[in-house]
């Protein structure tokens, strides 16, 4: 008889939301399954996302130095195995995380990975015979993994971190703390990797110049990047209780400010994934991309979600990740109108 699984690695690399997403995974197995460790193999930025998670431990992807290159993932293995894992649960399933996996398996420990669900999703975002229906979540799909080691995952009653009590530096910019009488706290995120994911700027401004007109508001725009800067610096300018986070803390201070949030309007992109991570109501907005392929947000509801007019555009969702353009779709997201989109933060902050 196998001994029981106390200790599972778990490899996800990737973007920051991809990253995001496998948070409310591992808390709720965390608190289903107090008895088993995991060690989460990831890149060193995301190590604050699994901070005061219970029997978590964090362990650093070197893929610079260390890691990098075939060498650099035998040598990965052979620092995991010093931690005594007992499995392996590839939340990534591409070559790097394969090839470790592989090692494990050869090992003789149990080993399990995530189906993207590849074919679904093509079907889903082809222009022709498109299948549009909703897919299974990425989060249904990171528990299927940890299902195939012998774990079942209820993600129907999820617990979220307290918020963050926030430091003197990030109070001197927002000006107040979020307890401050009536007053309401709507972080906005106009960005995303890719340009068929980002609401027009334009419009944007609009929906900030309507939100700033109630002086209980506080809006915190984030973003990253001289370009960004840049770009949130004029969305913000002469109002004063609209602020540009950007560039101004580290990312650990950020994720304390998000916790502190009332509401997140975000595109489909990483912003998103850390607000629900953390508890925090998140808006999205979806131009190429569309829910149905499994990416929103943690424990939000689809009402949240504000989708481009697919009568108007047939053929969305026309890519998983918004990375192919297709040509007389630029304007898409313009079929959001500013007011619902406003209409919809006033409803959450009621």
């Amino acid at each position: 008889m196998s001994k029981p699984i106390q200790h599972i690695a778990v490899m996800r690399l990737s973007a920051m939301g991809d990253v995001a997403m496998t948070v409310p995974v591992l808390r709720a197995f965390a608190g289903q399954n107090p008895e088993v460790k995991i060690t989460v193999i990831s890149r060193p930025f995301f190590k604050p996302f699994f901070e005061g998670i219970p029997n978590v431990s964090f362990f650093v992807f070197d893929e610079k130095k260390r890691h990098k290159g075939f060498l650099g993932l035998l040598r990965l293995f052979q620092d995991l195995k010093e931690l005594n894992i007992d499995a392996f649960a590839d939340l990534h399933n591409v070559l790097r995380s394969k090839v470790v996996r592989t090692l494990f398996a050869l090992s003789g420990k149990k080993t399990a990975f995530v189906d993207k669900g590849r074919a679904e999703k093509a079907a889903l975002t082809r222009s022709e015979n498109k299948i549009f229906k909703p897919l299974p979540t990425m989060f249904e799909r990171h528990g299927k993994v940890f299902e195939q080691l012998g774990f079942s995952i209820d993600l129907s009653n999820p617990t979220f971190p307290q918020k963050a009590i926030l430091d003197t530096e990030i109070i001197s910019l927002t000006g107040e703390i979020p307890i401050a009488i009536g007053t309401k706290w709507i972080g906005i995120a106009p960005f995303a990797q890719y340009d068929s994911k980002v609401y027009p700027l334009d419009l944007m401004q609009e929906v900030i110049d309507k939100l700033a007109k109630n002086k209980e508001y506080k809006i915190l725009l984030f973003g990253g990047g001289k370009k960004e800067i840049e770009l949130l610096d004029s969305l913000s300018k002469d109002k004063e209780n609209v602020v540009n986070i950007a560039g101004k803390i580290n990312f650990k201070q950020e994720l304390k400010l998000i916790s502190n949030l009332d509401v997140m309007l975000s595109m489909d992109s990483g912003n998103a994934h850390i607000a629900a991570m953390l508890g925090v109501k998140v808006i999205t907005l979806w131009g190429a991309t569309h829910p149905f392929a499994g990416f929103l947000p943690f424990n939000q509801p689809f009402e949240n979600a504000l989708i481009a007019n697919r009568n108007l555009f047939p053929k969305l969702p026309t890519s998983v990740y918004g990375n192919k353009k297709v040509a007389g779709y630029e304007s898409a997201m313009r079929t959001i109108a500013v007011e619902k989109i406003v209409s919809k933060i006033q409803e959450q902050l009621a």
